[in-house]
This record gives structure tokens, C-alpha cells and sequence, in this order.
């Protein structure tokens, strides 16, 4: 989705952590040719917030994070345990090296403008929109 300032991402998934696992996949592909990344390490993340479009948010900017502070690049995102309050998830990827990976966009960060979760008939639906 186009926004004047903003790039956002929509996703979907029969589950909830599904859903947020979709739209990790897609904040990635933004920044990322991920087609060429081969997962080597694996890291456990932890996220805790007061609601679910706090963990959504902080949920995102910690995939940012694993990229721009550690200088990991995730390629596979699988929830373990996600409720209200918390995400304890598996992230696989490789170390980050400038000269081997092709990068797409910069993302500076994951935003609550018109942020959306939203459960439908058919599991569930998510809107975030990324500073870019």
C-alpha cells in the first residue's frame, strides 16, 4: 500500500501468529533480495507489549532491529507462543554482509499510523504502515 510518506504492508493468515508471521515476511522482502540469504543461525526473539498492536509494532521493529543493529538478515519467521502480551518466536537467517546480499529499501521504522488487526472469517487480517 502507498502512503505519501509511508510504504505499508498487508497481511493475512488462517492464525494470528500466522498473520504476524506474513507480514515479517513482508516487512523483509522490502528490504531485502531475501531469495539469496541461506539460513546458517538461528535466533530466539522475545517481545512483550500491553496489547496486540503493541506487540504487532514492536514485533516488526525488532526484525528491524535484528537487521540494522546486529546486522542479521531473517529469512524464516516462526511463531512459538504469541498472545496479548507476548511473542516468543524462532528467527532464521544468516549474518548481514553488504557485499553478498542485495538490498531494497531502507525502513527506518515500524509505525501505529492506521495500524489494523483485524479478525475475519477466515482467520485473520493485518494493516501497518512502515517509515521509509
Amino acid at each position: 500500500m502507498e502512503h505519501p510518506a509511508d510504504l505499508g504492508i498487508k497481511a493475512c493468515g488462517t492464525t494470528l501468529a500466522q498473520a504476524f508471521e506474513h507480514v515479517a515476511y513482508g516487512l523483509i522482502s522490502l528490504i531485502l533480495d531475501s531469495n539469496s540469504i541461506r539460513q546458517v543461525k538461528s535466533r530466539k526473539v522475545s517481545v512483550a507489549a500491553g496489547n496486540y498492536q503493541q506487540l504487532l509494532v514492536r514485533w516488526l521493529n525488532e526484525i528491524l532491529f535484528l537487521y540494522d543493529g546486529e546486522r542479521f538478515a531473517p529469512v524464516e519467521f516462526e511463531i512459538q507462543e504469541l498472545s496479548a502480551y507476548r511473542i516468543f518466536a524462532q528467527v532464521r537467517g544468516a549474518d548481514f554482509h553488504s557485499e553478498i546480499y542485495q538490498t531494497r529499501l531502507d525502513v527506518k521504522a515500524v509505525t501505529y499510523h492506521q495500524l489494523l488487526i483485524n479478525q475475519t472469517q477466515g482467520g485473520y487480517s493485518l494493516q501497518v504502515f512502515l517509515d521509509i
